[in-house]
């Protein structure tokens, strides 16, 4: 009776101790699973160095460790697997799953500033300091032309002008930009130095034009020229467009003010009409400028017939008007006395409603 109490005994203990076992294995088993490391095909790095974390999964405490310096900002690299599998057990980091690659490839993050945008961070962190325009009207000159600039990726927050300096006597300005970083290190300095001039756009010869000669549409063009070079009396192009040059202007000179007048309506040695007007008369006869003038101006016109000279005001193109006389009210007899001729001889005659006076006796 003891005895078979004994082998049952001994017989349940070898089967729990058999379960134990097995359970045992199980376990180690599940965990050698979960933990064995994975190489990664892609790696994307935000520091300059490479650590095991980076490059493969369930690396647990190795995952710190430093193994390979970064490639430079923004830009990609490659190593290959079994220089990968070496460096890992130096570190005693093994049995790590290749997924059957050849190489990996290792890509450094970086933030870049591109060359136009840091022009234009210049320009506002500029703009209206010490007389200065618009930032859009301002143009840089870099003592270093700062191309695009790359950052770590953690230097994520916003470009923020600390010094802004400008000489309006020399043009030289000096400014100093700060980046936080999001991963608490100390902000990037960017400094940036050179000359900085306002531009204001100004009507700009085509062609040489000589004095006299008319602008035609073709004749001007626009550009942005230094507000210095071009002054406060700059013509705006729609307003050179018509006018006439006083004197010769050269090819890519800025037109300003005194550069231009009307157009002349009536140059000299030229055939024009002279007009008589006074209530209910109208007389128009042939006569010879003897000087230029554009509308408005008072010119000396010879009459054809009398081959007398008289002052009238140019009022269109070929066009001169005499003024009646303002002693006594005008008369017929005075109407031609002011043309310069001894007896009525218009070309044409026109009559309005109000009665012409009798001619004297």
């Amino acid at each position: 009776m003891i005895a078979r109490a004994l082998l049952l005994a001994t017989a349940l203990i070898a089967a729990s101790s058999a379960a134990a076992l097995a359970q045992t294995r199980e376990t180690f088993t599940n965990r050698n699973v979960i933990a064995a490391p994975v190489l990664r095909a892609n790696v994307q790095v935000s520091s300059d160095l490479v650590r095991i974390g980076d490059v493969i999964d369930n690396a647990g405490s190795a995952g710190q460790i430093a193994i390979y310096r970064a490639p430079d900002l923004g830009t990609t690299g490659s190593l290959p697997v079994a220089q990968v599998l070496n460096t890992l057990r130096a570190h005693h980091v093994i049995g790590v799953d290749t997924r059957d690659l050849k190489e990996i490839s290792v890509t450094r993050l970086a933030r870049t500033l591109q060359g136009k945008d840091i022009e234009l961070q210049v320009a506002q962190a500029l703009e209206r300091r010490n007389g200065l325009g618009d930032a859009a009207n301002l143009s840089l000159t870099f003592d270093r032309d700062p191309g695009d600039i790359r950052l770590d990726a953690g230097f994520s927050g916003a470009v923020q002008p600390t010094i802004a300096r400008y000489d309006n006597r020399t043009g030289r300005f000096d400014v100093t930009f700060e980046i936080a970083n999001e991963n608490g290190a100390a902000a990037a300095k960017l400094r940036f130095t050179g000359t900085a001039i306002e531009t204001v756009e100004a009507a700009v010869l085509a062609r040489n034009v000589e004095r006299n000669e008319v602008l035609k549409s073709s004749d001007v063009m626009v550009e942005r020229r230094p507000k210095a070079e071009v002054g406060a009396d700059a013509v705006m192009r729609d307003r050179a467009v018509g006018m006439q040059a006083r004197r010769q202007l050269r090819a890519g000179q800025p037109i300003k003010i005194a550069d231009l007048a009307k157009p002349d309506l009536v140059q000299r040695d030229q055939s024009v009409m002279l007009i008589y007007e006074a209530p209910g008369i109208y007389l128009t006869m042939r006569g010879k400028s003897l000087e230029n003038g554009t509308e408005g101006d008072v010119v000396t016109v010879m009459n054809l017939q009398s081959k007398r000279t008289v002052s009238g005001t140019v009022i269109g193109r070929g066009q001169v008007s005499i003024s009646p006389p303002t002693s006594r009210p005008p008369q017929t007899s005075d109407a031609t006395s002011s043309l310069g001729t001894t007896q009525p001889a218009p070309i044409a005659v026109a009559t309005v409603s109000s009665p012409i006076a009798p001619k004297a006796e």
